[in-house]
C-alpha cells in the first residue's frame, strides 16, 4: 500500500486577476427583489426599482430636484456647521467623524434648508440627508428645521419637512435632545397661526426626530414601506417580552393604526404636495 504515499496532489494553477476597464457603479442590486438594475435607469425613476417598486434612499439634493420647481430653491444657513461641544470620544473622536462625513458628502451638515416652489407655490422646506452621519439630528439640524418653520411663520407660507434620520446625534448628548423641544415649539407657533405644516416621512424616520417634529404635521405623509418609529424592534421586544406583528414600524402598519395620514408613491409626491398646499390655502 506504499503507492498511496507516492501520489502527489496536483498543483493548482494560480488564477490571475484580469483587469477590466469597466467603470464601477453602472449597476445596482435591489435589496428587495435582488434584481440587477442600471444605475442610470434608477436615476430616471428617482431611485425606485422598476421590477418591485422598492424605494431606495434619496440624497437631499435629489429630493430638491424631485419636489421643487427647477432653480427655485433658495438655501438658508449654508455656513452653519456643528463643532464638538462635548469633546465626545467613542471608538474615534467626534471631530474626526465630522471631518470624514464632510469629506465623504462634500457637505458641512446633513440638512438642507430654505425656500422653494412646488408647482409655482412658495414653501419653506427642510430636507434631511441620511448620507451625513445617518441623518442624525444635532444642534445644526435642529436650528435649521426651527429656522425653516420660523421663516414659514414670517412669510405666511406652508412649511414642509422631509425626515430621513436615525434620531438625535448621540455625540452631542443633551444638546441634541434639546432640539426636540426647540423644533416642537416652532411647530406649535405655526399651528397657532394656522400656517400649514406638512411632514414627509421617509426611510428611516426614527428616534428623537420621530418623537418630535416628524409626527406632528397637519398632514403626515410617508413613502411606501418606510421604517418609522422611536426605538428599534429588538429593544421593544426585549422590553415587552412579546413578538412584534409582521411589518411593525413600516408605513403601511402605521397607516392602519392611525399614526400617519397617507402613503404616497415617490413619483406622485410633488403632485400630492401641490394638491394639499392648494387645499390648505383655500381653507383660509
Amino acid at each position: 500500500m506504499s503507492w498511496f504515499n507516492k501520489v502527489k496532489s496536483p498543483k493548482l494553477k494560480s488564477s490571475k486577476k484580469i483587469e477590466t476597464n469597466t467603470p464601477s457603479g453602472l449597476w445596482k442590486k435591489c435589496t428587495n427583489c435582488s434584481e440587477i438594475v442600471q444605475s442610470q435607469r434608477l436615476e430616471e425613476t428617482y431611485q425606485v426599482c422598476p421590477y418591485c417598486d422598492h424605494h431606495f434612499r434619496l440624497s437631499a439634493k435629489e429630493r430638491i430636484t424631485q419636489l421643487l420647481d427647477e432653480d427655485s430653491f433658495l438655501p438658508i444657513g449654508q455656513k452653519l456647521t456643528t463643532t464638538d461641544p462635548l469633546g465626545f470620544v467613542d471608538k474615534k473622536p467626534y471631530g474626526q467623524r465630522l471631518e470624514e462625513a464632510k469629506s465623504k458628502t462634500g457637505l458641512v451638515d446633513g440638512t438642507y434648508a430654505g425656500t422653494g416652489k412646488v408647482n409655482g407655490k412658495e414653501v419653506a422646506i427642510a430636507i434631511m440627508n441620511f448620507q451625513f452621519m445617518g441623518g442624525s439630528m444635532g444642534v445644526v439640524t435642529g436650528e435649521k428645521v426651527a429656522r425653516v418653520m420660523d421663516l414659514a411663520y414670517e412669510k405666511k407660507i406652508p412649511c414642509i419637512v422631509v425626515s430621513c434620520s436615525g434620531g438625535a446625534r448621540m455625540q452631542e448628548g443633551l444638546l441634541s435632545l434639546m432640539q426636540m423641544g426647540k423644533t416642537s415649539a416652532s411647530r406649535q407657533r405655526l399651528k397657532n397661526a394656522g400656517i400649514p405644516y406638512i411632514s414627509l416621512l421617509t426611510d428611516p424616520t426614527t428616534g428623537g426626530v420621530a418623537a418630535s417634529f416628524a409626527m406632528v404635521g397637519d398632514l403626515n405623509i410617508a413613502e411606501p414601506k418606510a421604517l418609522i418609529g422611536f426605538a428599534g424592534p429588538r429593544v421593544i421586544e426585549q422590553s415587552i417580552r412579546q413578538k412584534l406583528p409582521q411589518g411593525f414600524q413600516r408605513s403601511e402598519f402605521l397607516l392602519d393604526h392611525g399614526f400617519i395620514d397617507r402613503i404616497v408613491h415617490r413619483h406622485k409626491l410633488k403632485e400630492e404636495l401641490s394638491f394639499f398646499i392648494d387645499m390648505f390655502s383655500n381653507e383660509k
